[in-house]
């Protein structure tokens, strides 16, 4: 709880393989949240990079769950490198920052409290995508 009694925003960042529907990137965020017993309702917004913002999967779970879904672009993530819990090789190669999931989360949730913010859960990985979720540090 924030000191107005609020929940706390929290928001998740997404990876994911070209077509990944959106019942998986469901499945990999309701197992996550389960897992660290975090309510849905806490999330307020969700996160990709901008090399996403086509992905028909991304945008059906966005508007299932009615949150906002924010893109960030390559250069954008790519200055949370030093902050990410696993840096992957093959998403440099493909998107230019070490990855979408955390770079994605930190990003917007640094954005949306205007302060520094942390990795609540860092990178899962499930299938064909990734998870991660940002708050208040």
């Amino acid at each position: 709880m924030t000191a107005d009694g609020a929940a706390p925003a929290l928001v998740v960042g997404l990876g994911c393989q070209r077509g990944c529907p959106a019942a998986t990137l469901r499945a990999l965020l309701d197992q996550a949240l389960q897992a660290h017993r975090i309510e849905l309702a806490a999330v307020k917004a969700l996160a990709s990079i901008d090399l996403k913002r086509d992905e028909p999967g991304l945008r059906e779970l966005a508007a299932q769950l009615a949150l906002p879904l924010l893109y960030f672009s390559s250069a954008e993530l790519a200055g949370y490198r030093p902050r990410l819990s696993h840096q992957s090789q093959i998403a440099f190669e493909r998107t230019g920052c070490y990855g979408v999931a955390e770079s994605a989360a930190l990003a917007l949730a640094e954005q949306w409290i205007q302060a520094p913010a942390k990795l609540l859960i860092p990178r899962q990985k499930y299938a064909q995508a990734t998870l991660a979720l940002a708050g208040a540090a």
